[in-house]
Formats: structure tokens, sequence, C-alpha cells
């Protein structure tokens, strides 16, 4: 049987380092033919080498411009559209989609274009379009499989039962790292204490958003539209453990759960190898070991971000846009320097407050994701007079 082939976008992140090593793992049946990133173009030569890949993208200009000039030999695409054109013109079987921000979106739409399966980590073109999105993979007969674990682990039990069974989603949160401090405490947070999460090692961008439980609510939004399901039958659950990665509970008031020891690996080769399971060598989960598993409700008075996403994904529209943008420049801001912890809620609050919302088609998401950014921007300056 011929090696599939595999783009990643995404590659020097940790999913897509993680994806390769995956892919060393599972003898050849999976081979990287095309390899993209943002602008980290040293390690992205260096896995080029590594892996015997020629075709290679950049979405930041200049970084593909130095790449070019340091490697005559290497087939590089620079610029916001390369990653689309990366993915439309090499062929694949696979594309993973893990970059940050809403840069993701077309390629995501150029991938699913081409039929071949996405599996996604990037949560933002189900975020701010997900009705695009999903009328693209319907249209084109493309298959969507997630990565993240939460939305894997909800994918796994879906595929277990029939949807009408499902009385509602269990989304679960580790609470992050400040699960315990009162508003005040909240107020006082740092960059440096945001980006040190208790369970998992991810992307700056995304590890402020596990602080603030933004990417719990980006995560509401992703199974909204991936499995059709009101945001009303979407309930979040804090599970500080990480073991029990998400679940459904189903009319006949049984509860079906996906559990493993927290490491990104199990749900990456899951979308790889989907329908299939391959045996690896990833820790198995002992529960006698593991003792006490605990669960709570989210406080969203204390992390209002989690609210905010939710009555988003109620009014629709081009509001999961706005949110999504301007979460992007409040956190941006926040690393920076120029925000407060406690900022970001009230950046996203007074910039939705000021929308005009518009019917979500492709063109109104990507005007409202320039708006927002826009306003964000001058909220953010705002609050640093104040």
């Amino acid at each position: 049987m011929a090696a599939k082939r595999v783009i990643i976008l995404g590659a020097t992140g940790s999913i897509g380092r993680q994806a390769l090593a995956i892919m060393g793992q599972l003898g050849g049946e999976f081979v990287p033919v095309a390899l993209a990133a943002s602008s980290n173009w040293h390690p992205l030569a260096e896995m080029a080498d590594t892996w015997g890949v020629r075709e290679v993208a950049l979405w930041n200009a200049h970084a593909a411009e130095d790449l070019i000039a340091a490697r005559p030999d290497l087939a590089v695409r620079g610029g916001p559209a390369a990653l689309s054109d990366l993915v439309e013109d090499v062929a694949a079987d696979i594309v993973i989609v893990a970059v940050s921000g809403l840069a993701a979106l077309q390629p995501m739409l150029a991938a699913l274009a081409k039929r071949v399966r996405v599996a996604f980590a990037s949560k933002e073109p189900l975020v701010a379009a997900g009705r695009t999105v999903m009328d693209s993979a319907r249209r084109h007969g493309a298959e969507l499989i997630p990565i993240d674990s939460e939305i894997s682990a909800v994918f796994q039990c879906m595929h277990a039962v029939k949807p009408e069974y499902v009385e509602k989603i269990l989304l679960t949160a580790s609470g992050g790292p400040f699960s315990k401090l009162t508003k005040e405490e909240l107020a006082a947070v740092t960059a440096e204490q945001a980006l040190a999460h208790p369970t998992w090692s991810m992307g700056p961008k995304v590890t402020v958003d596990s602080a603030t439980l933004m990417n719990k609510g980006f995560e509401v939004f992703e199974l909204r539209w991936l499995f059709d399901v009101p945001v009303a039958k979407i309930e979040v659950v804090v599970h500080h453990q990480s073991i029990v990665h998400s679940a459904v509970r189903l009319k006949d008031s049984s509860v079906l759960a996906q559990m493993s020891l927290p490491d990104m690996q199990g749900p990456i080769g899951y979308a790889l190898t989907y329908p299939e399971r391959r045996v690896n060598d990833l820790p198995r989960l002992d529960l006698a070991a593991r003792g006490t598993l605990t669960f709570d409700r989210p406080d969203t008075e204390r992390f209002p971000c989690l609210r905010l996403a939710y009555e988003a994904a109620e009014a629709g529209a081009t509001y999961p846009a706005v949110l999504n943008a301007a979460d992007e420049v409040a956190v941006e801001a926040f690393l920076d320097g120029r925000l407060g912890f406690s900022g970001i809620p009230d950046v996203l609050e007074r910039v939705l407050e000021a929308h005009d919302a518009q019917p979500d088609d492709l063109e109104a998401v990507l005007a409202a994701d320039r708006w927002a950014r826009e306003r964000a921007g001058r909220e953010v300056e705002a609050r640093g007079k104040d």
C-alpha cells in the first residue's frame, strides 16, 4: 500500500512536531510532502532536510525571502496566500491545519475543496466562519477530523452512538492555572504566569486563551458546527486532572467518556489513522493509581470570556468572527504588556457591544474580522490611557 501523503501547516509548532514524530513511528505509512510555518524558517529548513521535503511555505513574506536566499534548493512560497497555494499545488491525502489565527481559514478551505482529509487543530476557522467551513466540507465530500484532545474525545464518543441519542455534550476544561484566584488576584496576573499551563504545552495564544477560558469558549463553537448541535446542548465542565477529555450524555442517562493520560500524540495519531487505531508506546492510564477525579462548574463571573463566547455563539451572524478577532488583538496586547489580564474580557465585551452584525457569509466574516481588529486596537489604546 502506498504511503499517505501529508501536508503540515504549522510544522514548527507543537502539533506539527508531534505529528512528524508520530509519522516516524508508523513506519512509512505516512510521509510529509510539504511543510509550512508562519515565520520560523530555520527549523522549517531543518525539518525539510530531515524528511526529504522540498515544498515549503511561510506566511511571513520577509521570512520567505530569507529562506529563499539561504536555501535556493527549496521550493519556497511566501506571503499570506502561500499556505493556500501550497495546499492547492501539492498533491496530498491529508492536510494537517495547525496554524494560529484566522490565517488558517483559506488554506483549510483550499484543502476541503480538494476533497482531502483535513486534520485540524486550528480553532479560528470554525469559530469565525463555521457555516462556510462546514458547507464547504459537505459540498466537496471532504473529511474534517479534529486534533484537539477535547474535540477529538467528543468525535470518538459521537461515532459510537446515533446522533439522535445524544442529550448533552460534556466539554471538559482543565480550568487553567488560575482557577482558584479571586477577581482581584486575576487582575494582577502577568504574561509569564499565564504562559505556565499546569497540564498542556501549547503556543502562547492558546495558553493565554486557556487561562481566560476563552479557549473553551472557542471549542463550544467547534462542537456546535462540527456536530450540528445547538449551543444549549454543550455544557462545559471543569476537570483539573485532564483525564476525561470530554463525554456525551445520552437520552437514557448513560454517559460515554473518552479517557487517557494527557498527551496530544493520541488524538494526532487518531486523526491520521481514523477510523483505524494503531498500537503506540504512549503511557497507559492506570485508574487505580490515578485516584480521585474531580469535576466542577466553570465560574463565568471570574472568567467572563466563556460567557461572552456562549453569547456570541447564540447570537450568531458575524459576532463569532468579531469575538475571535478581538481576542487575538487583546491577547497580543496582554503578552506585550499593554493590557492587563482582566482587560482581555473587557475589550472583547466593548467590541461586541459596538458591532453591527451582518449575515455570516465569507465576505461579511472577513470584513467583520478587519473591523474588530481595528476596534479592539483602539479599545486597548483607550484602556492604556486610563
